[in-house]
């Protein structure tokens, strides 16, 4: 008879923490992302199909994610009625720029300090003084 043996517990990381540190989780995500950028070099706002096609996105998609950026006052939608067509103009809100740029230097910063412990480690790999001797383990 064979015992198995009994899995560590793994404790579920809380659904509001990113693993990225201070990185917003609702402008984080990717096809969000697409959705700023698109509308950062848009101060003027754009209207939805303009929007759809600069993200590639379907109607059913766009609207979720735009619905997620307006609950968290990021962007703001405004229906007006062209004749014989309705017509919906997206904006990024003062509000949702600054939670942008926010992000943006936040992104910088983990990247820079990725960068950084990349570099600190593939330096402690290195063997001082050259190729000389075999092949060592090193930890990482």
């Amino acid at each position: 008879m064979t015992t198995r043996k009994a899995q560590p517990k793994i404790e579920p990381r809380p659904a509001d923490v990113s693993p990225l540190g201070g990185l917003d989780r609702v402008l984080h995500e990717r096809s969000r992302l697409a959705i700023l950028i698109a509308l950062l070099s848009r101060p003027e706002g754009a209207v939805f199909p303009e929007l759809k096609k600069l993200c590639g996105f379907t109607d059913g998609n766009l609207n979720r994610h735009l619905a997620v950026l307006q609950e968290a006052s990021v962007v703001e939608a405004w229906k007006s009625a062209d004749p014989g067509r309705p017509r919906t103009l997206i904006k990024m809100t003062a509000d949702g720029r600054t939670q942008f740029l926010a992000y943006l230097a936040e992104l910088e910063r983990v990247v820079h300090e990725a960068k950084a412990a990349s570099t600190v480690k593939a330096a402690s790999r290195e063997r001082p003084g050259g190729s000389q001797g075999g092949m060592s383990f090193v930890p990482a």
